[in-house]
């Protein structure tokens, strides 16, 4: 059996009964081919037993600790090429996927936030998450606008994905157990094109907005502009008050000044 790695974040899921919910929370379009599916970190494959059942996906998997590659290469040499050695932040991904595929997997805690950055930059490839991750990590990023959890990550994966947090894990379900509690989401592509904005200042307007989350917008921003903000109702609110269309808004009017 592969032992857990710490430094890897590694909690393998031991529970049978989660780990067929996560796999059949992965929604395809069952168009009469078999869609594009990454598995990230399956570590001892109870979530890759239940995907490779399914005829409606065409699964790849990459892994980063040698240790689990060895034991899926045993235990499922069906896998062969499509299991990959290798860091999936460091991936390129247009070298494994020609077309739009779906991500599923059991993320290490240690990096799941880098997992959905890496997501937006290929957004238009990846239409379909469904993951587990530390609630805490799950919540802020299902979170609407005005509650306490809402904040960089919630703002620009709810611009283009729509994410839904479909249950809870107790620590008990893994080995080791983790200290803290675990989630399922589900986050799909919305229909948004483009932001109406400059993307790189929308990303840097809301960096600067939480990261003085604690004062009104229009003293945290006011470094971005040259001369004096105008007075608006979004600069006298917090940035955790402010949705993705009000930071869009937002954006434009500290370009505009």
């Amino acid at each position: 059996m592969v032992k857990a790695k710490k430094a890897l974040g590694q909690h393998f899921l031991k529970e049978e009964d989660i780990a067929r919910k996560i796999v059949e929370a992965l929604k395809t379009d069952n168009y009469g081919t078999a869609q594009p599916v990454l598995e990230i970190g399956p570590g001892t494959g109870v979530l890759t037993k239940y995907l490779l059942k399914r005829g409606d996906i065409d699964l790849s998997l990459v892994e980063i600790d040698r240790e689990s590659v060895d034991y899926l290469n045993v235990h499922y040499p069906e896998l062969g090429k499509k299991l990959i050695l290798g860091d999936f932040l460091r991936l390129d991904l247009s070298t494994v996927f020609k077309e739009p595929f779906l991500i599923i997997g059991n993320f290490p805690y240690n990096i799941s936030s880098q997992i959905f950055f890496k997501v937006l930059e290929t957004r238009e490839m990846t239409p379909q998450i469904v993951c587990m991750l530390q609630r805490e990590v799950a919540k802020r990023l299902a979170s609407p606008p005005g509650n306490k959890d809402y904040g960089i990550l919630s703002v620009l994966l709810q611009a283009w994905y729509d994410i839904e947090y479909l249950f809870t894990v107790d620590e008990g379900a893994f080995i080791p157990p983790p200290k803290v509690k675990s989630a399922v989401i589900r986050v799909i592509r919305n229909n948004r094109e483009s932001l109406g904005c400059d993307e790189k200042r929308f990303k840097l307007v809301i960096k600067t907005a939480f990261n003085q989350r604690r004062k009104t917008v229009r003293n945290s921003v006011k470094q971005l502009t040259a001369g004096p903000l105008p007075d608006h109702r979004l600069l006298g609110m917090r940035p955790e008050q402010l949705s993705v269309e009000d930071f869009v808004e937002l954006t434009n009017l500290i370009d505009s000044n």
